[in-house]
């Protein structure tokens, strides 16, 4: 069975560079709504820090200086942000802790103050996720 990120077995195209197998997108495995607000699956650390950490934190002081620019203040508009980034956090939260072969409810363990949020950026960010296929899926570090 070919898989899209099998690409040894993919003709390859002379006049762009040889990619690397952990070089191909996430996007070619996992749509990108199910990224951000799928509960199903594993992610790999880097796609930890780029999608629960690099891009929610971006979007947010975006849309926050967009709305600053314009003059909008209204806190039913920033809450309604807001809420949608901490969802798309938990989610890619959630799908790291599946890596770890863990169930998703540890994402929870981030609403501890202090030591709760440290807990979650060691496991989430610093430790691998479980080598080959888990209860949660197949394991995607190889390719990403």
């Amino acid at each position: 069975m070919r898989h899209a990120w099998d690409t040894a077995s993919q003709p390859r195209n002379p006049s762009m560079p040889a990619r690397m197998s952990h070089d191909i997108d996430l996007a070619e495995r996992m749509p990108p709504l199910q990224v951000f607000f799928g509960l199903q699956g594993r992610l790999p650390r880097r796609a930890f820090w780029l999608y629960g950490v690099a891009v929610p934190l971006a979007l947010g002081a975006y849309v926050h200086a967009l709305l600053s620019i314009a003059g909008i203040h209204g806190q039913a508009f920033e809450g309604a942000l807001n809420l949608g980034l901490l969802w798309s956090a938990l989610a890619v939260s959630v799908k790291r802790w599946h890596d770890r072969d863990k169930s998703g409810w540890w994402a929870l363990v981030q609403f501890i103050p202090v030591i709760g949020w440290l807990w979650t950026l060691i496991e989430n960010g610093l430790l691998r996720g479980t080598v080959g296929s888990n209860r949660f899926g197949q394991d995607l570090t190889r390719e990403f």
